[in-house]
C-alpha cells in the first residue's frame, strides 16, 4: 500500500489518472527535463513513466510520490525512491536511489526539501538502514544544493548513458 504523506505544504501521495496530463506537461518542458537528460518526452514515454511509478510499488514497496500543493490542490511534482537498475560504477544498485522532479510553478519554493524531507523520514522507518543514493548533473547546481539539505554526500563522479553526474550516499 502506498502512503500519504503530509508537510505543512504538500501532499505526497498515491499517483491519481488525473495526475496524467500534469504530468506529461511537466515531462514536456524543456526547462524540467534540462538536466535530466536534457530532452522532453513524448507522451508516450510519460506515459511509460507514470506506469512505471506504481509497477515500482507492487514490486520494491517504495516509490515515487506525487506531490500535491495542499493549498491549490494542484499537482506539482513527483518525488521519492527508486531502483532503476542503472548500468554505472560505482554501482547503486540495491540502494534507495532518490530523485525529484518539478513543473516549473512548482520551483523555486524549497518543495523538493520539504517533499524529500518526508519521503526520507518515511523511508528511514519502513526501511531502516538500506543505503540512500542520489544522481545528480553537476550543472545542476539547485538540485546538488537540495541533496546536499538532506544529508547526501558526494561519492563519486562518473558518467551514465553518456552524461557526467555525481553520485552521492545519504550517511
Amino acid at each position: 500500500m502506498i502512503p500519504t504523506l503530509e508537510t505543512e505544504r504538500l501532499r505526497l501521495r498515491p499517483y491519481a489518472l488525473s495526475d496524467f496530463e500534469p504530468y506529461v506537461q511537466m515531462w514536456s518542458d524543456p526547462d524540467v527535463v534540462r538536466f535530466i537528460g536534457g530532452k522532453p518526452f513524448e507522451r508516450e514515454a510519460s506515459w511509460s513513466r507514470f506506469v512505471r511509478q506504481q509497477g515500482m510499488w507492487t514490486y520494491m514497496g517504495f516509490g515515487f510520490f506525487a506531490i500535491e500543493e495542499k493549498a491549490t490542490g494542484q499537482f506539482v511534482g513527483e518525488a521519492g525512491f527508486h531502483e532503476a537498475r542503472r548500468a554505472i560504477t560505482p554501482s547503486i544498485e540495491g540502494t534507495l536511489e532518490a530523485g525529484w522532479a518539478l513543473n516549473t510553478a512548482g520551483q523555486g519554493w524549497g518543495y523538493a526539501t520539504e517533499a524529500m524531507t518526508a519521503a526520507i523520514g518515511w523511508a528511514e522507518t519502513a526501511f531502516g538502514g538500506q543505503k540512500m543514493t542520489a544522481i545528480i548533473d553537476p550543472d545542476n547546481q539547485t538540485s546538488v544544493r537540495v541533496a546536499k539539505k538532506l544529508g547526501f554526500a558526494e561519492v563519486a563522479r562518473t558518467t551514465y548513458a553518456n552524461t557526467p553526474i555525481v553520485v552521492f550516499e545519504r550517511g
